[in-house]
């Protein structure tokens, strides 16, 4: 884990530090700061089940740069139980726009996208909200335009763990081909993730 070892946690130093320590010891939730991100929960403290099942995770876009998980947790706590809360982060401790948060079933997650979409969070500013829903897919390029499909699921099951499904495109001039690249179905967030660290050139 390439987390931020001075302080153990990333927190501090960051603009909120003192806002996002009294939510993690209001909740009980970890906050951890590593490769870009930071995430809150997953799992919440107390939570003994299996993760939430796929289609529990919403995207919600465009959010100010100078916002975090102080002012966005208890927006989505009133809708229901957080398992998760991913932001993803910039080098210089603001927010990239975005974050994906899970909760802990379906219709939570459905109600989430309904009342946040478009909700203004400050002063004309309105987030976008949707499902989330190709977090378990990577986009592989460079594959040789002469392998079939058996063969890519093949060898990505040789690298990397918890192939689901392979789907490859034909090319337009020559169905024989498939068009140099593919999107590889993992059975789950993580395994994705996993994936794309081993896959990443460097």
């Amino acid at each position: 884990m390439e987390s931020n070892h001075k302080s153990g946690d990333g927190l501090s130093g960051t603009q909120k530090e003192a806002a996002l320590r009294a939510l993690v010891q209001r909740t009980g939730y970890s906050l951890v700061q590593e490769n870009g991100q930071r995430k809150y929960g997953g799992p919440p403290p107390g939570w003994d089940a299996a993760p939430p099942e796929r289609g529990c995770e919403i995207f919600i876009g465009k959010l100010p740069r100078d916002l975090f998980e102080d002012e966005l947790i208890p927006l989505c706590e009133k809708i229901g139980k957080i398992y998760e809360m991913r932001m993803m982060m910039d080098f210089n401790g603001n927010n990239r726009g975005y974050a994906f948060v899970t909760f802990s079933n379906k219709l939570e997650a459905k109600n989430a996208i309904k009342q946040l979409n478009n909700y203004e969070i400050r002063n004309g500013r309105l987030l976008g909200v949707c499902a989330s829903v190709d977090n378990c897919r990577l986009f592989v390029g460079g594959i040789p335009k002469t392998k079939k499909r058996e063969e890519i699921l093949s060898e990505m099951r040789k690298v990397t763990e918890g192939v689901v499904d392979v789907i490859v495109y034909p090319s337009a001039a020559d169905k024989t081909k498939n068009r140099g690249f593919a999107f590889v179905e993992y059975e789950s967030h993580r395994a994705a993730a996993m994936a794309r660290r081993k896959l990443l050139p460097g």
